[in-house]
């Protein structure tokens, strides 16, 4: 049974004093500013793969309160479902997976996150524009291939928050993202993983630096 492995193996996880994770299953955790319940339908997204926890450190210095934000590649929904908790104005999270999608949704009702919109697709399956915050925990081809689209789904003074890229295809990466016209913000890297600010309208130098 599928379900008995992963419940067996899926430990709850803390970020710092700023968020923890759960199943609901697991007892509550007190010590942290968000408690996120996440029941995963696959293996995947829980926040201990390290590019979800890169991804939830770095989230914890920006300021989402009243902000449009977007979820692109939404796995479980928790970046999405903390978003929301975060203050997040509206968030809309997508999946091309039919099982992330229906979980996404599952996840934002468990944890009483209203402002949660799942769509099912690509990113052509999001009509809205003007996003405040873009988070994508994706993959470097996809975010390769969607850094155009992506910039113009940012308002002027968005902030695309990208994960799930080796190290060594950061540079890479980096290059084109200046290529749409992104300007670097802080960068962190974690085992084999990084995880980078890109920021539309504001140019801080177009070099990658280490």
């Amino acid at each position: 049974n599928w379900n008995a492995v992963w419940e067996a193996n899926f430990q709850p996880l803390l970020v710092g004093k700023f968020c923890g994770i759960r199943a609901d299953f697991h007892a509550e955790i007190h010590e942290v500013q968000h408690e996120l319940i996440i029941n995963p339908k696959m293996a995947f997204g829980t926040g201990h793969h390290e590019t979800t926890h890169m991804m939830i450190q770095m989230m914890e210095a920006l300021t989402f309160d009243e902000k449009k934000v977007l979820d692109f590649g939404c796995g479980t929904g928790v970046l999405a479902i903390l978003a929301s908790k975060l203050g997040a104005l509206t968030v809309e999270a997508v999946d091309i997976e039919q099982a992330s999608y229906e979980n996404t949704k599952e996840n934002a009702t468990i944890n009483q996150a209203g402002n949660v919109k799942a769509y099912f697709g690509d990113l052509n399956a999001i009509k809205a524009t003007g996003f405040d915050i873009i988070l994508a925990n994706i993959n470097r081809n996809v975010i390769l291939n969607s850094l155009p689209a992506l910039y113009n789904k940012l308002n002027p003074a968005g902030l695309l928050l990208i994960s799930g890229v080796l190290i060594q295809d950061m540079e890479n990466v980096f290059e084109r993202a200046t290529q749409a016209g992104f300007a670097g913000g802080r960068k962190q890297q974690k085992g084999e993983w990084a995880c980078m600010e890109l920021l539309k309208g504001r140019d801080q130098g177009n070099t990658y630096s280490e």
